[in-house]
């Protein structure tokens, strides 16, 4: 990523690049988006197996991308559903933003995560599969109730911070923040549907993909 400062960017972290844009899209753009993903998009809640058992993850997602953008997830394979012109657009809008820090952002898949409630989660993880390349760039678009992501550091002094995610806003983790960051979302006591929509490139074969 260049270092230079770009209008509408917080750099949280210089290395690894994280970098924040709290307002990606007009309010009024990310509201009507917001409801849209709610109603017309095939929510699921598939189930992971853990300690032998079989439970639903503590969310509804939805996986989207290009037909060759497949992935392998708790034993099962999922081929994603075709783009939907609203998140299609988005795409091409985030992609246009990210490559203003990084000239070879490519997104062919984005993994959608609805959160209900404050209660809903996602557990501690990077998003370094191989199959998004030795160091993937992940771009996060949150809607509505916003909630922080939590980060800690995979090596040495497990330091943890962290980043409070508005409205409309816009997550990118640069290349080397899989490698060096785990991240999460805790539950806390926050009311209110949150959506998130996290961007990558996938290069093929079945990754196993959990953001």
């Amino acid at each position: 990523m260049h270092s230079r400062e770009i209008p509408g960017w917080e750099t949280l972290l210089a290395q690894p690049p994280l970098l924040l844009h709290r307002q990606c899209l007009e309010p009024a753009h990310a509201d009507r988006l917001l409801e849209c993903l709610e109603h017309d998009l095939p929510w699921q809640r598939p189930e992971l197996t853990l300690y032998g058992r079989r439970h639903p993850i503590p969310r509804s997602q939805v996986w989207m991308g290009d037909p060759e953008a497949g992935y392998r997830y708790s034993q099962r394979d999922f081929q994603p559903e075709p783009w939907h012109p609203a998140v299609r657009e988005l795409r091409d809008r985030i992609q246009t933003l990210v490559v203003e820090h990084d000239a070879s952002a490519r997104f062919n898949s984005v993994l959608l995560n609805r959160y209900v409630d404050g209660e809903q989660r996602m557990g501690w993880h990077s998003d370094d599969e191989p199959e998004l390349g030795e160091t993937p760039l992940v771009a996060a678009v949150s809607l509505g109730a916003e909630r922080p992501l939590r980060f800690r550091h995979r090596h040495g002094p497990r330091r943890a911070f962290n980043v409070w995610l508005p409205h409309a806003s816009l997550l990118v983790m640069g290349r080397g923040c899989q490698q060096a960051l785990q991240h999460a979302l805790l539950p806390r006591a926050i009311p209110g549907i949150r959506i998130s929509l996290t961007f990558r490139q996938v290069h093929g074969g079945a990754p196993q993909i959990s953001t």
